[in-house]
């Protein structure tokens, strides 16, 4: 399945899923039907990859979505949705989750008009991210913004005037997240 972790590149023929119809490596036997856990196992990972999040922090945001109120997978899923890597790649900022990441990383980024180089720092309503008002920053945004065209959710707001910003209007829902999930799978695997 695509999971979209090379941004754009996915989109054209260079894409290595559609390329092969065989795994790689030498042997090209596949092996039998997966087993209920492999399944589960192949959901949560699935979702992990795409996000970027390594065992230990996805754990803490299952027990964070664990002990909040409403469905367990789709507090999961909001949780996700809502890092700050996460909501720049979404505004059109970078052009994959890692380039997004890499921008707050090397602190391109500000919230609320500071600077912030966490990437996992939970957005909440109301919250301002802007483009670093950099000559650098800005030029690495724009690029992004004029190669690639962005499918902006309808729970941010972008304005891409002379520095590029966005508002967070509400708060990300399951429904939000572009990838289809199974969130029971991963409720099931991660509460054994």
């Amino acid at each position: 399945m695509k999971l979209f972790l090379k941004g754009f590149r996915c989109d054209t023929p260079k894409c290595g899923i559609e390329r092969r119809s065989n795994p790689p490596g030498q042997q090209q036997n596949r092996r039998g039907k997966l087993t209920d856990y492999g399944i589960h196992l192949r959901e949560k990972q699935k979702v992990k990859h795409y996000y970027g999040v390594l065992e230990r922090q996805f754990r803490g945001y299952f027990q964070k979505a664990v002990s909040s109120k409403g469905n367990t997978g789709d507090s999961l899923l909001a949780f996700l949705e809502r890092r700050l890597d996460n909501i720049v790649y979404r505004m059109g900022f970078g052009a994959s989750r890692s380039a997004a990441r890499q921008l707050v990383n090397h602190g391109h980024v500000t919230v609320n008009g500071r600077r912030c180089d966490i990437p996992s720092k939970l957005v909440n309503i109301g919250d301002v991210i802007r483009v670093k008002n950099r000559a650098k920053s800005l030029d690495l945004v724009r690029g992004v913004m004029a190669e690639h065209s962005h499918d902006v959710p309808d729970f941010l707001s972008v304005s891409a005037g002379d520095i590029p910003e966005g508002i967070v209007s509400r708060l990300p829902v399951a429904e939000d997240a572009s990838l289809p999930i199974q969130t029971q799978l991963i409720v099931e695997l991660c509460s054994r």
